[in-house]
């Protein structure tokens, strides 16, 4: 922790950064929360609402406990240390007109970049929920998010997004987590579904989503929260930022094209759901390349990810034959994984003061995945030894809103 007068830091950056915060915050309560809740079963919207707010609880305790000072850390290229352990290190003194800052962001307030950065950690927990919605047990969900953000999440951010994490030493570019938060939550969540199994009547029973007006309305506020994910990632108010927000808006649009027109051609109707899902691709896609690209490799980037994640949604999801409930894998792990690949070919050394290189994110995002299946496996066996995992039958049947909380939406 470094103490430095509060005169020295930046006003407009610190104020953007909370604004940010807030924006990233809005994209998991209420846009996840509700993105997932439209397109599961009736029995099971508040159940899969309940699981995206209390993992928000969970993650955002454990962050300021531990996770926090293990991602951002310095002193080894694997781990941080625990300086800032136990919800100690965000000082404000008043009197000496002194405020603890981060060694990453020396111009802002520390708690404004702890914030930031646990408004990441909480989005990517709750992204993974998606892939297990329907099947798994309320206390299992809070278990394993709270381990997940600690073992998996808060390593992977350090080695990518700490200055001497290992990753970022080689050059790997992740302008605002395309690794870090949708690969690693793109394969935590299809390790989920294979260990968790499938729904019951899956592939045989139709599965009525719930209400996609609801799935719209989330897609729209992650639309609109994502300008904070990726715009507030250049830590300041400046030009850069700018064009982070302009390239993010750009690949979002492209996205829900790409995605709308493959499946017009596939299956002759373009749907609501199909469009909100390719934005989402693309603005997962061009999370890693925010900072770093142009407006026209932007719509390339976002064009491509909306064909691709329809083909992980539909083609590659039939070939892992796992039932990941809401294809986290097929957008958030096709999405992050092209968008980090494409980051490496179209990264401008003008913008960004870096090149780009398709084998060291290639490496990147590989790393990533295997850290991210490995310590997904380890949570889920000491979860499964804690409380269990997976619901009763009976349970499943009935809905995990009656079975889980005693609550219903009523008629």
């Amino acid at each position: 922790m470094s103490l430095v007068a509060t005169d020295s830091l930046q006003a407009a950056d610190t104020a953007w950064l909370m604004t940010a915060t807030a924006l990233v915050l809005l994209m998991t309560l209420p846009g996840v929360a509700l993105f997932y809740a439209g397109m599961v079963r009736r029995k099971n919207v508040l159940n899969t609402m309940a699981c995206v707010l209390g993992v928000a609880a969970v993650v955002s305790l454990a962050w300021f406990a531990l996770g926090y000072s293990l991602a951002f850390g310095a002193g080894s290229a694997w781990i941080g240390n625990l300086g800032r352990a136990w919800f100690a290190g965000l000082h404000y003194l008043h009197e000496g007109r002194q405020v603890a800052v981060s060694h990453v962001a020396p111009h802002l307030p520390e708690s404004v970049y702890a914030m930031f950065q646990l408004s990441f950690a909480i989005i990517t927990a709750a992204l993974v929920v998606g892939a297990f919605v329907e099947r798994m047990r309320f206390s299992a969900v809070l278990w394993f998010a709270a381990l997940w953000s600690l073992v998996v999440y808060a390593p992977i951010a350090h080695w990518v997004w700490e200055p001497g994490g290992w990753l970022a030493t080689l050059g790997a570019l992740d302008f605002a987590g395309g690794a870090v938060v949708h690969v690693n939550a793109g394969v935590a969540g299809l390790v989920c579904a294979y260990v968790l199994g499938p729904r019951q009547g899956y592939g045989k029973l139709p599965f009525e989503p719930y209400s996609l007006a609801l799935t719209m309305m989330g897609a729209s506020l992650l639309w609109v929260g994502w300008f904070g994910f990726n715009a507030g990632s250049a830590l300041a108010a400046d030009g850069r930022a700018g064009l982070a927000m302009a390239v993010t808006h750009i690949a979002a649009a492209a996205g829900a094209l790409g995605w709308m027109v493959a499946e017009w051609i596939a299956r002759r109707r373009p749907s609501l759901l199909g469009l909100c899902s390719g934005l989402v691709g693309g603005l997962v896609a061009i999370t890693p390349a925010a900072g770093f690209v142009r407006p026209g490799s932007a719509a390339l980037i976002g064009l491509v990810a909306g064909v691709a994640c329809y083909w992980g949604a539909t083609v590659l999801k039939r070939w892992l034959k796992a039932d990941d409930s809401l294809d986290v894998f097929g957008v958030h792990g096709v999405g992050g994984l092209v968008g980090s690949l494409l980051t490496g070919w179209l990264a401008d050394p003008r913008i960004g003061g870096v090149g780009g290189n398709a084998l060291t994110q290639l490496l990147a995002v590989g790393a990533v995945a295997l850290y991210s299946a490995a310590g997904t496996l380890l949570v889920l066996g000491v979860v499964r030894v804690l409380v269990g995992l997976r619901v009763a039958p009976e349970a499943e049947q009935a809905g995990l809103d009656l079975a889980e909380h005693r609550e219903s939406l009523g008629h």
